[in-house]
């Protein structure tokens, strides 16, 4: 059985349906399917993640993602209202906080002064001024830090579901199956085949796959440098609690914490050991032999505390440069791709659903990504980010 469409976006996570939403949004009249392997979505990276939405990267289009990510999540419980139902997604505005050590104060200085010039809120706060602010934090040895006061976390989830839900009212067709291999004749995107057997012929493809963004690529002969990572998530409760919420607090180690709501707290370190593949179990021993007495170190008051729980997630790492590969495959016509966020999909989902849309519909983009465009793959020419965690 082989049926068409104008559009077919493989993955129905917060990248696939943010880029059906706005697809929708600049032309009703389009015909868009989205593959989905599993409607519980209980291994998506969206559901996995721990949900940060921040302006702080070295890299101005970066920065300009995450200004727009801001305004589309302060709008997004209205416009992603169905009916009388409005997606609830909890939008916390605790912000974010970059502990900054000699090391790494140059770095640290030239992306406060890009941020600062594009007209972003953000604070430059030496370590006395951290200590009064977060009194359990040790920072001897630090030399200060950027603070971002509207940075935030967000329930991915309801993001996720919010975006669909739109999505299908708008008119995207959902299709609960698996894409084993993109379909090209003479340069052109012809469609995909399914693991139930069926086709679905499309012109335009994007692939939207996530982790697995890598994986069906190759079914094109197209070779990404994006691997599958696991990074584990620990949820802790702590014997002394912050007498406020703590901000996400991003070590130079890469060790990275925050409140969780009900007081408990979130932790997590991207480490160069982190395996690769679909392994989605979480290990109790990394937590109290690694990142635990990283933790004390740096919250004493940490020294006691209960591990609760802990889950695993991938990351769709770019292993070149850990940026975004955005747009169309000069070798493929009508291949269009959003991978390789490594980390940072979930907050760049609302701009990069709305470039696809411009890019795919032959209209002027709002703001430029082309910096992301898949042909520096090619080109091996790598893009530098420092505000990577």
């Amino acid at each position: 059985m082989r049926d068409n469409t104008d559009i077919l976006i493989i993955g129905g996570g917060i990248m696939g349906s943010a880029t059906a939403y706005s697809l929708l949004l600049a032309d009703k009249r389009l015909k868009v399917v989205v593959m989905e392997k599993d409607f519980s979505y209980t291994r998506a990276s969206t559901a996995l993640s721990m949900s940060n939405a921040r302006i702080q990267f070295s890299l101005k289009q970066n920065v300009q993602i995450s200004q727009y990510a801001f305004e589309a999540l302060e709008r997004f419980e209205e416009e992603m209202r169905v009916g009388d139902k409005r997606p609830r997604i909890g939008f916390k505005r605790e912000g974010n906080l970059f502990v900054v050590d000699e090391k790494g104060l140059e770095s640290a200085t030239s992306a406060f002064q890009i941020q600062k010039d594009l007209g972003c809120d953000i604070l430059w706060q030496n370590p006395e001024e951290i200590a009064t602010n977060y009194p359990l934090y040790d920072m001897k040895g630090y030399v200060g830090g950027s603070f971002g006061p509207q940075d935030g976390y967000f329930d991915a989830y309801a993001t996720l579901m919010g975006y669909r839900a739109k999505a299908v009212a708008m008119g995207a067709h959902y299709v609960e199956d698996e894409v084993i291999k993109i379909q090209a004749s003479n340069n052109q995107v012809t469609g995909v085949d399914l693991a139930s057997g069926n086709a679905i012929g499309a012109e335009i493809v994007v692939n939207c796959a996530g982790a697995w963004a890598g994986q069906i690529a190759k079914t094109a002969h197209v070779d990404l440098p994006i691997d599958p990572v696991k990074r584990q998530v620990f949820v802790l409760d702590t014997t002394v609690k912050p007498e406020q919420p703590l901000p996400l607090t991003v070590l130079p180690s890469g060790l990275y914490f925050r409140t969780e709501t009900g007081g408990h707290i979130l932790l997590g370190k991207s480490m160069h050991e982190d395996s690769v593949g679909f392994d989605f179990s979480w290990d109790e021993k990394r937590f109290y032999e690694i990142l635990w007495p990283e933790l004390a170190e740096f919250v004493p008051a940490f020294d006691t505390l209960k591990l609760i729980r802990g889950w695993a997630g991938l990351y769709a790492v770019n292993r070149m440069d850990s940026n975004a590969i955005l747009g169309e495959w000069p070798e493929i016509r009508g291949l269009f791709l959003a991978n390789g966020f490594s980390g940072h999909g979930l907050q760049q989902a609302p701009a990069v659903g709305r470039y696809l849309s411009e890019v795919i519909l032959g209209k002027e983009p709002v703001l430029d990504l082309s910096l992301f465009s898949p042909r520096r793959i090619l080109e091996e020419k790598p893009l530098t980010e420092m505000g990577l965690v």
